[in-house]
């Protein structure tokens, strides 16, 4: 372990990017997702902490696109693009999407953690991304890093441990 670790921080319905050899950082995923997006020939990665499955009921005038799954997908990938990566290079991993407060009476709207997974995977898929690693649902809050050197994805789920995917 380094005594100085060069970590980007992204916040809840934040994103950003990082190249290597910086690593990249969200905390407090819950019911949220998330997304990571990279192109490992050039080391850089996109990181987006989603809170909503879709954006069609959000204010249109101060649109936060890192929230909404379907505006966050398109914005991250328009960020790579910018910064020199290729879309046919591009791999996703994701994690998140718990049910924090299951109950057997749940309601559809209410599974946000489910639905924001679905829309995530939706929406990878129609820009062609393959998801080549995912630790998704649940019902633990998550902290994710993303090693921008080895490409791997470390998930520490709250009483669960560490996973690397």
């Amino acid at each position: 372990m380094e005594l100085f670790e060069d970590v980007i921080k992204v916040g809840i319905a934040d994103m950003n990017i990082a190249k290597a050899p910086r690593k990249i950082r969200t905390t407090g995923l819950g019911s949220c997702v998330g997304l990571v997006i990279y192109d490992e020939k050039i080391k850089i990665v996109g990181l987006a902490h989603i809170m909503l499955p879709d954006s069609s009921l959000a204010n249109k005038t101060s649109l936060n696109v890192a929230k909404y799954a379907d505006t966050a997908v398109k914005e991250l990938i328009h960020r790579l693009k910018q910064n020199g990566g290729k879309a046919v290079r591009f791999k996703a991993k994701i994690a998140g999407g718990a049910e924090m407060f299951p109950t057997q009476n749940t309601s559809e709207m209410m599974r946000i953690g489910p639905r924001n997974v679905e829309a995530v995977r939706k929406h990878l898929k129609a820009f062609n991304i393959p998801v080549v690693g995912e630790d998704v649902g649940g019902s633990n809050g998550r902290t994710i890093e993303f090693d921008t050197n080895s490409l791997v994805l470390t998930i520490r789920t709250v009483n669960l441990g560490v996973k690397k995917i």
